[in-house]
């Protein structure tokens, strides 16, 4: 029986930060999560630390399955795959991966709406299946974005980077936000919108926010049919901010331009009606996904997991366990 403290992965991380854990922790990897999780929590009741991923809830069950768990690191952005409030009720700090995929997943915004308005995809498509048979005045017409009007929904750090790649493409930012960002409209020229006038005032509308029960379905039928007719929708923050049901029908009727998607509602599942679509750049949940920032994260979560065993406070501690550290 090994005397280091034990700790379960639910999924792997980068091969470098992954073999330092091993060698420091007798670490557990959970192969599928959901009841096999379960499975290796009930089996193993000395688990000091768990490593989750945005797809795998961890919730009252999971959390009542490990009596000895003293960490949740959750190696994303992030956490409403977990049951904060029944975590900190039993004293389990939850930490997460802030702060590092900012322009990570600003690019990946700005590439997802290159990819729609220059329609970079279909061309690949035309391209690989020898579709193409030289240049003409109308093939694959697109839009060019100087001129036109992004309206970002939710101005945090990632918000504001993709403000800023869009000003580099001449165009003209609005936003809408939980509180007004001053310095930005003085500095940077950006103008508040509400949400409503932002949807109906927008070219580009760009989701940067994250989840909950409130937001369910912000962007609905009625939203996008609120839409400027060719504006373009682009969500990189969480699937279940749009309703996927009524986005497909309003690509599929041409309500509006075309969406680029990294986020999807029933996630890893994708609305079969999207994927017919032309007008509809579909990503992997990819945001993230270059190497330096997935290094980093990894050890966000080695830093968060081994201040906790080590008896000391966590650095990266969710929102709602920061407060309550302030507190006392």
């Amino acid at each position: 029986m090994s005397d280091k403290p034990l700790v379960v992965l639910t999924n792997h991380l980068p091969s470098a930060v992954q073999k330092e854990m091993e060698s420091n922790w007798n670490l557990i990897q959970v192969e599928g999560g959901g009841r096999n999780l379960l499975q290796v929590l009930a089996d193993n009741p000395s688990v000091r630390g768990l490593i989750a991923f945005l797809s795998e809830p961890v919730g009252r069950e999971e959390l009542a399955a490990a009596p000895d768990l003293m960490i949740l690191a959750n190696y994303a952005v992030g956490y409403n795959n977990i049951d904060v409030a029944a975590a900190m009720e039993r004293g389990v700090w939850v930490t997460h991966t802030p702060d590092v995929l900012t322009d990570a997943t600003a690019d990946q915004t700005l590439a997802l709406l290159l990819a729609v308005a220059r329609r970079v995809v279909e061309g690949d498509r035309l391209m690989r299946r020898g579709g193409f048979r030289g240049w003409a005045s109308d093939l694959m017409l697109g839009r060019e974005l100087s001129g036109t009007v992004m309206g970002i929904v939710g101005m945090g750090r990632i918000g504001t980077a993709v403000a800023r790649r869009a000003e580099a493409f001449g165009m003209r930012v609005v936003y809408h936000s939980r509180s007004r960002k001053h310095d930005l409209e003085a500095a940077r020229g950006y103008t508040y919108m509400s949400f409503d006038e932002l949807i109906k005032n927008s070219d580009v509308v760009s989701l940067h926010l994250p989840y909950s029960p409130e937001l369910h379905h912000l962007v609905n039928e009625r939203t996008l049919a609120s839409m400027r007719s060719g504006a373009i929708l682009i969500n990189v923050a969480r699937g279940p901010l749009v309703d996927e049901s009524a986005l497909a029908r309003s690509l599929a009727y041409r309500s509006i331009g075309g969406a680029g998607l990294d986020v999807y509602e029933f996630e890893p599942r994708v609305n079969s009606l999207l994927t017919t679509l032309d007008n509809v750049v579909l990503a992997p949940h990819t945001g993230s996904a270059t190497h330096r920032a997935r290094t980093r994260m990894a050890r966000m979560v080695e830093e968060s997991i081994s201040a906790a065993l080590g008896g000391t406070l966590p650095p990266h501690l969710v929102p709602e366990w920061r407060s309550r550290e302030e507190v006392r």
